[in-house]
């Protein structure tokens, strides 16, 4: 038998990136997933990727600032699929300004996606984990800048610092039903999020796209190498599968050194 037999997991942002690859490698592992995505043609073609695999997929559309929304998608999964075991709440985007020049509205929309959308996504999934107890698990994607800060990105880290909050809160609050939480922070990953900030970020400091990688994004790890999507789906699968709580309520770094905790 796979790891996750039998599991059920919705996962958010899921059709590109970091959530792609957690939801095929969870479908490796016997997972039923749910490729939930604000583009709901990108969510049904990644979903059918996973199914021309041997593997058992939808998609779904989902904006996850829009609690209707929200709830709405969480509940066609587990109508879809009888339960739901895994939260995966990886949606993201990233704005990149100096704090005297963000707007108000760029702001609110990066907290919107990244914290309101984790509390949304959590309130609907749990709503059905908490049931008879059944427990489950919810899974954050944060960053290492959910425990230290960089320039130009002002409300990114704001949210993912909120994201271990929320995580903590869940962990306490969860464990009378089962329900355990966790907090990746990956490093640097060449996701298209970071590939459009690599331009952005030189513009904006006045360096060339390579000083960037080697002296912004890459300069505190231990070897100089980006973090892969890969690492990270092999680290959701071990939260997903480790056997007792232990481990709720904690943030697991995966940045070849560049924050240790």
């Amino acid at each position: 038998m796979s790891s996750l037999d039998g599991k059920v997991a919705l996962i958010t942002g899921a059709a590109s990136g970091l959530g792609k690859a957690i939801a095929e490698l969870y479908a490796k592992q016997g997972a039923a997933v749910a490729i939930c995505d604000i583009n709901q043609q990108a969510a049904d073609a990644a979903a059918a990727e996973i199914n021309a695999a041997g593997g058992k997929a939808i998609g779904v559309a989902m904006d996850v600032t829009d609690e209707a929304a929200v709830d709405a998608g969480t509940d066609k999964v587990v109508a879809t699929f009888g339960h739901l075991d895994i939260l995966i709440s990886n949606a993201g985007v990233q704005i990149i300004n100096p704090i005297d020049q963000f707007s108000y509205a760029d702001w609110k929309k990066m907290l919107a996606i990244h914290l309101d959308g984790g509390f949304l996504t959590t309130r609907a999934a749990l709503r059905h984990m908490y049931k008879g107890d059944r427990g489950g698990i919810v899974i954050y994607m944060g960053s290492v800048h959910s425990h230290e800060a960089s320039k130009l990105k002002a409300p990114y880290v704001a949210a993912k610092h909120g994201l271990l909050g929320l995580a903590r809160t869940l962990a306490k609050e969860g464990a009378a039903h089962n329900v355990r939480s966790h907090v990746i922070c990956p490093g640097f990953v060449r996701t298209p999020l970071v590939e459009k900030q690599i331009p952005e970020q030189a513009k904006e400091l006045g360096i060339s796209e390579a000083e960037v990688i080697k002296n912004v994004m890459l300069k505190d790890t231990v070897d100089g190498v980006f973090t892969t999507v890969e690492d990270i789906a092999q680290t959701a699968l071990y939260l997903a599968t480790f056997p007792s709580a232990a481990l709720t309520g904690q943030s697991i770094v995966v940045s070849h050194g560049w924050y240790m905790q």
